[in-house]
Formats: C-alpha cells, sequence, structure tokens
C-alpha cells in the first residue's frame, strides 16, 4: 500500500533527513520518499493499516515534527486515454 503523510514543521534539509532516519525504524516500509512537508511510503502490507500509520505517526513525531495527515494513495498509475 502507498501512502501520503503531509507533515508540520519541516522547514529545512535536516528535518528531511531526520523524518527519513526516523522512518527507518518502522517495520514492513519498503520505500520512503520524504520531502520538506511530505513523504510518500509504501508498506509490505504485513501489518494492518492502522498499526502501520501509528507506527509512522510514532516515528515522525519521535524525530519532532507533527503529522497532519495520513492518507491512502492509488497502487497503480491511471491509464491514458490514447
Amino acid at each position: 500500500m502507498r501512502l501520503l503523510v503531509l507533515i508540520d514543521g519541516m522547514l529545512s534539509v535536516h528535518a528531511r533527513h531526520a523524518v527519513f532516519t526516523a522512518l527507518g525504524a518502522v517495520d514492513g516500509l519498503t520505500r520512503a520518499e520524504v520531502e520538506l512537508g511530505r513523504a510518500e511510503l509504501e508498506h509490505d502490507g504485513r501489518a494492518s493499516d492502522q498499526v502501520i500509520r501509528s507506527a509512522i505517526c510514532e516515528a515522525i513525531e519521535a524525530a519532532g515534527f507533527r503529522v497532519r495527515e495520513v492518507r491512502a494513495l492509488a497502487r497503480t498509475l491511471p491509464m491514458l486515454e490514447g
């Protein structure tokens, strides 16, 4: 499953690195792209959605930032009609 996490308080490249490092401790995450104010994540689906969301929020908050929103993203890109 892919998730978009909106994060408050990320104002520098250091913040980006801190969040990326904190997310490394979350079991089941297979990919993380972190930018200022947001992270796009993929997890393997072994844990329930509620458990993985809670673990993500805890990790980000432990790094000193606040999660504003976590939302599911489409698993694949939409097809373009030609």
